[in-house]
C-alpha cells in the first residue's frame, strides 16, 4: 500500500479471518466491514477482489484530518476516502458513514462476510447492549456466510464491569441455534505502544470469534 493506517502496527487476528474468508466464502465475496477506520483492513480486502461495504462514523477516519501524535506533536492522517483514491480501489468499496447500529443500509442487505475490529467496546458504543451489536452483524450475513470480530477482552476492574469487553466465552451462547463457530482464539496480555489517542503504553488482551451461518433464522439472545 502507498499510504500507512495510522494502526498499522496494531496487533490483529485478521489474517485468521482473511483464511476463513477463502475457505468458506471465496475470492469475490461481498464484505461488510463494520468501524472501517482508515481502511487498515478495508483495503486489502478491496484490492483482494472483493466488493466492500465500510462502515465508520468518524470523519477524521472517513476524510482526513489533523491528529495529534502521542510526542504532543500534530500531523496530517490520510483518511479512508483518500488512501483507496491513492490506491485505486474507490470502485471497490462502498461507504456509509454513521454508526452501526442506526446505519442506513438496504432492508433486505446481507453479506457473504461481516467484520469487526475491536469497534463495540469503544466508550460511544456502550449505550446499547453488547447483544444488540452482535445481533444485527448476524442478520447481516447470508445463510452460509462469515460472521468475524476481533474484541478487547477485559484487564483493568472497570474493563471486568463492562459486557462490551468480553470474551469468546461470553459470546457463545449468541451463536447457538443456527450458527457454528469455527474459531476462537484469545491473545495473552501484551503492552501496546503509545499512539494516536493514547499517549502512554497501555495493556490489552484480545480475542477472535469466527462463525459461519447454517439457517436464515436469526437465532433468539441468550
Amino acid at each position: 500500500m502507498q499510504t500507512l493506517s495510522r494502526w498499522e502496527h496494531t496487533l490483529t487476528f485478521f489474517p485468521q479471518f482473511r483464511a476463513a474468508l477463502s475457505e468458506h466464502v471465496g475470492p469475490d465475496a461481498t464484505v461488510l466491514v463494520i468501524g472501517a477506520s482508515d481502511g487498515r483492513l478495508v483495503l486489502p480486502l478491496a484490492a483482494a477482489g472483493h466488493r466492500v461495504t465500510a462502515i465508520e462514523r468518524d470523519p477524521v477516519a472517513l476524510r482526513g484530518g489533523l491528529v495529534r501524535l502521542p510526542d504532543g506533536t500534530e500531523a496530517h492522517a490520510p483518511g479512508l476516502t483518500e488512501r483507496l483514491q491513492q490506491e485505486e480501489l474507490s470502485a471497490r468499496v462502498d461507504i456509509v458513514e454513521g454508526n452501526f447500529l442506526d446505519a442506513s443500509l438496504p432492508a433486505d442487505a446481507q453479506y457473504d462476510a461481516v467484520w469487526t475490529s475491536c469497534s463495540w467496546h469503544y466508550s460511544a458504543n456502550h449505550d446499547r447492549p453488547l447483544a444488540d451489536f452482535i445481533t444485527r452483524m448476524q442478520g447481516l450475513v447470508r445463510v452460509h456466510g462469515l460472521f468475524g470480530a476481533e474484541f478487547m477482552m477485559p484487564v483493568t476492574a472497570r474493563q471486568h464491569l463492562s459486557e462490551h469487553y468480553t470474551s469468546p466465552e461470553r459470546l457463545s451462547p449468541l451463536f447457538s441455534d443456527g450458527w457454528n463457530i469455527q474459531l476462537t482464539l484469545r491473545s495473552g496480555q501484551y503492552v501496546e505502544r503509545p499512539h494516536i489517542g493514547q499517549p502512554h503504553p497501555h495493556t490489552h488482551r484480545m480475542g477472535l470469534l469466527l462463525a459461519t451461518r447454517t439457517n436464515p433464522v436469526t437465532p433468539e439472545r441468550a
